[in-house]
């Protein structure tokens, strides 16, 4: 990677700090690589660290809006930058132990149709991610039972719907290899517990199975936002 690249990083508050920033572009690539650094480094969620960036980059949060914010999309290519340059050592192990743990988790579900989403699937996961899954079934009822009658813990809150619509029912524990009661959950417990020292949160989003043809289709660019277990072996594979 280029120094210069590694400098704009480092030294991205002292830029921003020198005198007001009034090209859109400009601004939205600065709030986006703050933004980044919060993300890969602290684990915050994307709008928190936007908003925080915002705020850090213009002195306040009032033109943080329409062409002054950076999208997602654009967000997401700083934090893959970052991870490159400043974890290309951690980030790689941490990431597949964690989509090996989600592999798992899956394979428990499988009666209920999983599929695995954010940024333990899109690659960016970092030692402060959590686990999100998507369940599709006809009775998501079903889920909590199941859980319930295999000991796990869990708390009840919801999150948004992919398709923008209602919100859903999400389940929401923190993993530390309790269930699956299987061998190879108690070994990437231990795993996790050398790699980051804590227990990773789990998040079950419930679904009808009517949505599941919607969590299959691509984006523009033909990416997935989510994928089953035969996609996260995929992705594990390739190393």
């Amino acid at each position: 990677m280029p120094t210069g690249r590694r400098a704009r990083f480092s030294k991205i508050e002292i830029m921003s700090s020198k005198r007001p920033l009034l090209d859109p572009t400009r601004v939205r690539e600065e709030i986006a690589a703050v933004a980044a650094r919060m993300i890969a480094e602290d684990g915050a969620d994307y709008a928190t660290a936007k908003r925080k960036a915002a705020r850090q980059v213009l002195g306040s949060e009032s033109r943080a809006a329409g062409e002054w914010l950076p999208d997602n999309e654009q967000v997401e290519t700083e934090v893959r930058e970052y991870q490159a340059l400043f974890q290309s050592d951690s980030q790689p192990r941490v990431l597949a132990l964690l989509r090996r743990i989600a592999l798992v988790l899956m394979e428990g579900l499988q009666v209920h149709n999983p599929y695995l989403a954010g940024a333990v699937f899109n690659g960016t996961a970092s030692e402060h991610s959590d686990i999100h899954l998507q369940v599709f079934c006809d009775s998501p009822k079903d889920v909590a039972i199941f859980l319930l009658n295999a000991g796990v813990d869990f708390d009840t809150t919801e999150s948004a719907h992919f398709a923008g619509r209602d919100e859903v029912e999400t389940l929401s524990f923190l993993w530390r290899g309790q269930w699956p009661a299987s061998r190879e959950a108690r070994e990437l417990a231990q795993e996790l517990r050398a790699e980051t020292g804590t227990p990773v949160g789990v998040h079950i989003a419930l679904y009808d199975m009517n949505d599941v043809r919607g969590a299959r289709r691509t984006d523009a660019s033909g990416k997935a936002a989510r994928g089953d277990a035969a996609a996260v072996r995929a992705l594990l594979s390739k190393g």
